[in-house]
């Protein structure tokens, strides 16, 4: 199975990066302004995302948060979204590497390598590079003010 595999640094301790995955006002910081629901090991989070030219409704994704250690590692597990997402992880690992926090990204376990796992793969780089603005500067580009890339978004 493909897996879609990012590494980034961010000037910023391993914490302020791991609260920002483990609180629905960090990840609404960053990733999409819509998030609900609990983001500690064991909760499930709900995000939206408005639609664009080539989804006609409201995109939905429910996650449940399957592993969460304080400072080193998140661990999700799509239970909705679209087809190609369902059951697959998304997983981000923390390491020091002064003076950088390393984010090892990992969205793992796609059914296939595709048009829509290359999009999503660069919608994560940018959304990756968002978390990355917001714990060095305070301010990340969540949808909908993301960088649109395609009529997909």
């Amino acid at each position: 199975m493909p897996d879609i595999l990012h590494r980034i640094g961010a000037t910023a301790p391993r914490h302020t990066v791991y609260t920002s995955l483990v609180t629905p006002d960090g990840i609404a910081a960053w990733w999409t302004d819509d998030v609900t629901g609990d983001a500690r090991e064991g909760g499930t989070i709900r995000f939206g995302f408005e639609p664009g030219e080539a989804v006609a409704d409201h995109a939905s994704f429910e996650i449940a948060v399957r592993r969460a250690v304080p400072d080193e590692l998140v661990s999700w597990e799509v239970l909705q979204g679209p087809p190609e997402w369902i059951g697959t992880e998304i997983r981000f690992e923390l390491t020091d590497e002064s003076p950088y926090t390393i984010i090892r990204f990992g969205h793992l376990g796609w059914p296939a390598a595709g048009e829509f796992m290359g999009h999503c793969s660069t919608k994560w780089a940018m959304f990756l590079m968002s978390l990355k603005q917001l714990v060095e500067t305070g301010t990340g580009a969540p949808a909908p003010n993301d960088v649109p890339i395609s009529n997909w978004h």
